[in-house]
């Protein structure tokens, strides 16, 4: 883990990396401590003894327990009391990938914990003690693993070496299972709970003498752990943004012009405070126009603020408000002309060359076999079930959030900026976020909330639309790529080249997530290959979506070498295989450069499980597709049947993935099964279209979900791999969509380049 990642860096801003927008790349972890860091770190110092401190509960259950300092600060990793409860805290924003689960495993099995008996809680946001505190690039196992393991394997090093004091045991004859600490010569056994205040003082051990389980012995990691929140979930207990509640709370809504970047000339406010409930109603003026993704901005738009004494009635008066909008400094994108515009550029050299190795155009004046196509997708939304929400209490000279947020410390940071605060004056408090996907990593919503509260004078609660998050999202850039490729007399790739034209604020470099993606697959595997890149103007924002720049790029990229296996007379998988070639890593060593080996296995894997070859009935057909993404690779077969209508029953699909050694393997299924079924949901139905810079779809009506009648079977399967452990919250989506839409090609022939496919005359049922 670099420096950015340790717990000690006082730096905030530090968490997203150099450029403080981007989120820093994961690295190996490496945690140096001295025993009071250690202490620090894990809690150990802090014991629950049975003394009530008077240190209340914090909203949602963050400090639940009353806790005794014995002359240490909590750090809150793990916390013992005397009864035996083990409490451990996790530091990530939980939006549904399972980290309140997975994250605690790892510190469980270290430590030797009853896992019944264990209480997972949220940690306070605090940079300066856990560093990186976000969700997302699948990154909180690989980042965490090594660090939370060492802080189970420790604590349990400790816990043993005051076993040996209270059995009057050598340490090397004492084992450690369920929270208690044995003697098996004697049969004497201690519980965590009865030595963890002596634990707390043992010498901290040497962090190479430590010794980690066998994995073989793991009673937790790998297995099948439902979710700690799954109770309070089915039973709708108030976990999520949209159920925080505090004393004195008022309820907000925010409108904004639908044509981005637009700004307040008038508005019937007069009328709209009249309304009953209607606590207030008034401008903020903004500070910029446009948006633009920056979790750590002070940005907030131009809009009107309703508050009211319940969130029912800012909705009633939301209804009655008329606004003029000031439209001169507003996007006027459009998204026909941007899909025009770029097909114009697919034919022309790329304006910037972004890789060129060999000589490609010398290979393709001389090839005999040359596969040309162009592949489209629109903008898409990320529309997490959950719209956008927050909690804040501005009290003058300091500030309380209750957040949803995948970048609970962006908050921190965003509204230090926003109001010239000192970091100890604002609070975040994280809370379980209903989905995110992307677009809880940006805080607009948390700062338009804070706005509203100073202006009140009150706790205030910011509810977004249906309509809001269409309008106003960070949307999944539309992509255009077209791709060149030469083949030869053995029917293998020896020319690539590959244009990607992509959205453009400023004509200089793509949007968020817009461009090419750089990456050292499949261009490194040749001795000749090129990556070019246009621009469109667009002033639309945008921002990461589940499996960024991968959710549009697999699905030309997966497709187009299904093109080139047809053209060069080969089954499918045999080409690909043939084309990975012998196992190497592209980059020796690196998790987030492709290993050609851990690919083909994947592949293999799902073939066979789909049963590849089999002879197939008319109008059905399998389709393969594989991805590396977030240092995960994911191979996938689906089986789909086609009328002639052109409606598509995807039947089944296939998934093998490897992740190196799986931490929660429920966690693990329940990730990839819900990334396929958003693949397919956005490749099927999901396109926003812009006019005069204003989304013209407002709800789900026409920006459909898939439905429980669309869901395939899904059978997820993993590689046995003692590589690094890496995530799972978004590599099994990028190849979905190139295997329905290679399985449709093989059912019947026809070959699908755009996304959705409802724009392409195909519906799935």
């Amino acid at each position: 883990m670099n420096d950015q990642n340790t717990p000690n860096n006082p730096d905030p801003l530090a968490i997203f990396g150099p450029n403080r927008h981007e989120l820093p790349e994961p690295g190996e972890a490496s945690v140096a401590l001295d025993r009071r860091q250690f202490l620090l770190l894990t809690g150990l110092g802090g014991l629950v003894i049975g003394v009530t401190s008077g240190i209340s509960s914090s909203a949602f259950g963050q400090i639940s327990a009353p806790i005794y300092q014995v002359g240490l600060e909590l750090n809150h990793y793990i916390q013992i009391n005397p009864e035996g409860e083990v409490i451990i805290f996790t530091p990530h924003p939980e939006v549904g990938q399972g980290v309140r689960t997975s994250l605690p495993m790892i510190v469980a099995e270290e430590l030797d914990a009853d896992w019944s008996r264990v209480t997972v809680k949220s940690s306070t946001i605090d940079p300066s003690r856990y560093g990186q505190q976000f969700a997302g690039g699948s990154t909180s196992i690989l980042r965490r693993k090594a660090e939370l393991s060492k802080m189970g394997a420790m604590a349990r090093h400790m816990l043993v070496a005051a076993g040996a004091i209270e059995l009057d045991a050598p340490a090397d004859q004492l084992t450690t299972s369920d929270s208690f600490v044995i003697h098996q010569a004697s049969g004497r056994k201690l519980s965590y709970g009865e030595l963890a205040e002596l634990a707390a003082k043992q010498p901290m051990p040497d962090e190479k003498s430590i010794v980690y389980k066998d994995p073989a012995d793991y009673r937790l990691l790998g297995k099948r752990i439902t979710s700690v929140d799954n109770r309070t979930i089915v039973t709708g207990e108030p976990i999520f943004g949209s159920d925080v509640s505090v004393p004195g709370m008022l309820y907000a809504t925010f409108v904004k012009s639908r044509s981005l970047g637009g700004r307040v000339k008038s508005a019937n406010l007069d009328e709209v405070k009249r309304l009953p409930g209607v606590v207030d109603a008034f401008v903020i003026e903004g500070n910029k126009d446009i948006p633009a993704y920056d979790p750590v901005s002070d940005f907030v738009s131009s809009g009107v603020a309703i508050v009211a004494d319940s969130t029912w009635q800012a909705f009633r008066a939301r209804d009655r408000l008329h606004v003029e909008w000031d439209l001169s400094t507003a996007s006027t994108d459009d998204t026909d002309l941007m899909a025009r515009q770029a097909e114009e550029l697919a034919t022309q050299p790329g304006a910037i060359v972004d890789k060129d190795k060999g000589n490609v155009d010398d290979v393709f004046a001389k090839s005999g076999n040359i596969v040309e196509s162009f592949y489209h997708t629109t903008f898409a939304s990320h529309s997490p079930l959950e719209p956008n929400n927050c909690t804040v209490h501005f009290k003058g000279d300091s500030v309380e959030v209750w957040a949803p947020s995948q970048t609970p410390p962006a908050i921190l940071i965003g509204l230090m900026k926003l109001f010239g605060l000192p970091m100890n004056k604002v609070v975040v408090h994280q809370i379980r976020g209903g989905g995110g996907f992307g677009r809880r990593l940006e805080n607009d919503y948390a700062r338009e909330a804070a706005l509203i509260s100073k202006r009140v004078g009150a706790p205030v609660k910011l509810q977004w639309k249906r309509e809001d998050e269409l309008a106003f999202d960070y949307f999944r850039p539309p992509g255009y790529n077209a791709y060149k490729a030469s083949l030869n007399a053995d029917g293998k790739v020896d020319a690539w080249l590959h244009h990607t034209i992509a959205a453009s604020k400023d004509g200089e470099k793509p949007n968020r997530d817009a461009g090419s993606r750089l990456t050292l697959f499949p261009e490194n595997m040749l001795d000749h290959y090129r990556t070019t890149t246009s621009l469109v103007p667009s002033q639309t924002p945008t921002g990461p979506m589940r499996a960024p720049t991968a959710n549009t790029h697999g699905f030309a990229e997966q497709s187009f070498i299904h093109e080139l296996a047809i053209a060069a007379g080969k089954d499918h998988v045999e080409f690909y295989l043939d084309f990975l070639g012998e196992p190497v890593w592209t980059v020796p060593n690196d998790p987030n450069a492709i290993h050609t080996g851990r690919a083909a296995n994947t592949i293999k894997k799902v073939a066979e499980n789909a049963g590849w070859g089999r002879e197939m009935p008319a109008g059905r057909g399998l389709g393969l597709s594989f991805y590396f993404s977030h240092a995960t690779y994911a191979a996938e077969v689906a089986e789909v049947s086609v009328d002639d209508r052109n409606r598509v029953k995807v039947h089944k699909v296939w998934a093998v993935c490897d992740c190196g050694p799986v931490v929660n393997l429920s966690g693990a299924e329940g990730q990839a099964q819900g990334a396929i079924i958003d693949g397919i949901g956005v490749m099927a139905q999901q396109s926003i279209t812009f006019k005069n810079g204003a989304a013209q779809q407002t709800n789900f009506h026409q920006y459909p979900l898939l439905r429980i009648n669309q869901h395939p079977e899904i059978e997820v399967a993993f590689v046995e791999s003692d590589f690094i452990s890496s995530g799972m919250g978004e590599p099994t989506l990028p190849p979905i969509a190139a295997a329905v839409t290679n399985a449709i090609y093989n059912a019947t022939g026809k070959r699908i380049r755009g996304m959705p496919i409802s724009n392409e005359g195909f519906s799935i049922v």
